[in-house]
Parts: C-alpha cells; structure tokens; sequence
C-alpha cells in the first residue's frame, strides 16, 4: 500500500503480473479445447476491487479492473459458442493475508483480535461478515450449471454489500 507517486514500480509489475497477465495467459491458452468442445466456463477470481476503488492500491485495484475487463472481453468474443467468462468480486475473505491485516490491526489499536475483524468489516462491508470460501465455491458451481448458460460477462460481487455503498 502506497501513494501512486511513491509505489515502487517493481512491486507495481508483479502485482499486475500475478493478479492479470496471469489471467490473460491461462485464458489465452484455455480457449482454443473449450471453443473445440464448444463448452466451458471460464471463472475469473477479481474482487471487490474490481468496482470500486480504495486509495493506496493503485496497483491491485488496476489488476482488478482489469480482470473484469478481461472477464467482458472473452464473454463477447465467445458469446455465440458453449464457452461463457463471468468473474467473482469478493469482498473481505479471512485469508492468511487478510489475518496478517487483522493481527495488525489489533495490534496498532491495542484491541483484541475479534474487535479488530469488527474494525476491518465495518470500515467497508455492511454485512458485519466475512465471505466465506464454501459462499465463493457455491457461486462457481452455479456458474459451471446450466442455470448460468446465458451469464456472461457479469462481474458479481460477493462482499457484504460493500459496493452497493
């Protein structure tokens, strides 16, 4: 986390290496079996961040646009073939990065762990909640259903309604 002018741009390209050109690639390569087969489902993991912006991200929020961006693109370019791309925008999911967040939080605040998640969730999501991963991995198995053939291109967000803010 740092201002755009003080982002150190070494960081800036292994952010939007691993959290789109990564995308890109795999996408890239997956297409040509799934249009083959004239099926697939292509689940791009993108965040919250995604839609909206929080400041001193510049890097992971640019990498997250961008795979929704990257999410549209492949669902216009196969939306007349089986294959569809939609993205998951998560909010807060209590991931080991997530808790180092946490544990410094409640260490900077001097609070207890517990209070330091109400702290985090209640700076930006609603619900009071964190997502869960068995809530991510329900949305991809409706994504992969045929009760989503005709979802394509859609960026949903899964955060507590963060974004509806």
């Amino acid at each position: 986390m740092a201002r755009i002018e003080d982002f150190p741009v070494e960081r800036w390209d292994a952010i939007i290496a691993i959290n789109l050109t990564s995308a890109f690639h795999t996408t890239r390569l997956a297409l040509p079996a799934m249009r083959a087969a004239n099926w697939g489902r292509i689940i791009n993991v993108a965040s919250v961040h995604g839609l909206v912006a929080s400041a001193e991200k510049s890097a992971y929020v640019a990498a997250k646009h961008g795979i929704v961006g990257l999410t549209k693109v492949t669902a216009l370019e196969n939306a007349t073939t089986g294959v569809t791309c939609n993205a998951i925008c998560p909010g807060w999911v209590l991931t080991p990065l997530v808790q180092k967040q946490v544990d410094a939080k409640a260490a900077a605040l001097k609070i207890s762990n517990e209070e330091a998640k109400r702290v985090l969730l209640g700076e930006k999501e609603p619900s009071m909640q964190f997502t869960t991963p068995e809530e991510l991995g329900g949305l991809a198995v409706f994504f992969c259903s045929p009760a989503a053939d005709n979802v394509r291109g859609v960026a949903w967000n899964m955060d507590g309604g963060w974004a509806a803010q």
